[in-house]
């Protein structure tokens, strides 16, 4: 990595939490990354509407119970997301006492919010008539992750939801970096939460984008995608940590190519124009790049763009995996807890992840180098793709510094 003096100024990642099918300690997180085996991705299918059942990415652990004070933000999501901010607590404390609480703001992303409550109201309301006393339709707009966030740690900057489908999570890097720089706030929560829920599944089954087992991203056998999950993390601000080394957000890029409402184009030009903005963002070259978190849904036509996309940006030497097939695709939340997990190869010197359930590579997508079991981090910037329906691409460049 070229010196970081002739960098633009990178933003520091404080803090990181993260829940997923990976799991919720570092613990289960790591023993799923190295084993290429998902904790949450053998547990119980998903039943559509029409009675089929599908593989899905599933949080297993216990989810903390919200305060009766925050009850009108009493949602699965919120419980979600507050068992991956309780690992970040501690830095947002201390964020306000050193910046006052009003300097704290809060910018993430969700494309389910509390929907999946709406959903059993729902079913209360046709069995019983009447909705249940303790559902509000505030629960499922989008703001009430940002709003839950802020009340439960107290604090008053900007506060507000990115829903830009599965680039969602990816997006609130690059404002809140905005926020940062024009001094707006001096630290920013950031990340994403999405829950399980039958609009997005019997959505995507519509779309005919449900894999029919266990999804194999860049592989001749991929027919389509797993849903997940998740909720991830972080503190972020321009202060560097007190600590020899820190993990940055080094750079991000974004496009919007609008090639199709839920297609991406197919040459990949709006993902190798986010690709492209990241790198000079971070003021890196495609040489400086140890490996790529690709966006890899398992879709045919995702995995052929992205493939043609990344070797022209790349080439054919940075090791390139999806993992997805280890935590789903957790749609408003991907961009973010798939920086968890570029977070956790920075500060724990994991290997590069891959699924033990990928199959046989397509001959058919462009030459890039896929990553193999067991393969070590050989430098210090990831980059990670998020792309979304109207062709809303995001990248991210995480590093050590």
């Amino acid at each position: 990595m070229k010196d970081s003096t002739h960098h633009p100024q990178p933003v520091y990642i404080h803090a990181c939490g993260s829940h997923s099918a990976l799991g919720l300690t570092h613990d289960d997180i790591h023993h799923s990354l190295i084993s290429g085996i998902g904790k949450g991705m053998s547990g119980a299918p998903f039943t559509l509407s029409n009675g089929l059942t599908v593989n899905v990415g599933r949080v297993t652990d216990a989810l903390p119970d919200i305060a009766d004070s925050f009850s009108h933000q009493q949602t699965r999501n919120n419980r979600l997301a507050l068992s991956a901010l309780l690992q970040i607590s501690d830095a947002v404390e201390q964020a306000k006492a050193t910046y006052g609480a009003d300097r704290v703001a809060v910018i993430v992303g969700s494309s389910t919010s509390g929907i999946a409550d709406g959903e059993d109201a729902l079913k209360s309301y046709q069995a019983e008539g009447e909705l249940p006393s303790e559902y509000s339709y505030y629960q499922q707009q989008l703001n009430n992750l940002s709003d839950f966030i802020a009340d439960y740690f107290d604090v008053t900057g900007p506060a507000y939801v990115v829903s830009t489908a599965c680039s969602s999570s990816g997006r609130v890097f690059l404002s809140a970096k905005r926020l940062l720089r024009s001094g707006l706030a001096d630290a920013v929560i950031v990340g994403g939460a999405d829950t399980l829920c039958n609009l997005t599944l019997n959505g995507f089954f519509g779309l005919d984008s449900v894999s029919s087992g266990l999804c194999k991203p860049f592989s001749d056998e991929r027919d389509g995608i797993n849903i997940g999950e998740a909720a991830a993390f972080m503190l972020l601000s321009l202060e560097r940590p007190d600590a020899p080394e820190a993990i940055a957000l080094l750079g991000s890029g974004d496009s919007s190519d609008a090639h199709h409402i839920s297609a991406p184009h197919p040459e990949g030009l709006g993902a190798e124009v986010a690709m492209r903005n990241a790198l000079a963002d971070a003021g890196l070259t495609a040489a400086d790049i140890a490996y790529v978190n690709a966006h890899g849904t398992s879709t045919p036509l995702n995995d052929a763009m992205e493939s043609k996309a990344i070797f022209r940006v790349l080439g054919d030497n940075v090791p390139v995996s999806s993992t997805k097939p280890l935590t789903g695709h957790t749609l408003g939340a991907a961009s973010a807890i798939e920086a968890a997990i570029c977070w956790h190869l920075l500060s724990h010197g994991l290997p590069l992840p891959v699924s033990i359930h990928q199959q046989s590579r397509d001959p058919e997508i462009a030459p890039i180098r896929l990553a193999t079991r067991g393969e070590s981090l050989k430098g210090h910037a990831i980059l990670s793709n998020s792309f979304a329906f109207g062709g809303n691409n995001v990248s991210l460049i995480l590093g050590k510094l």
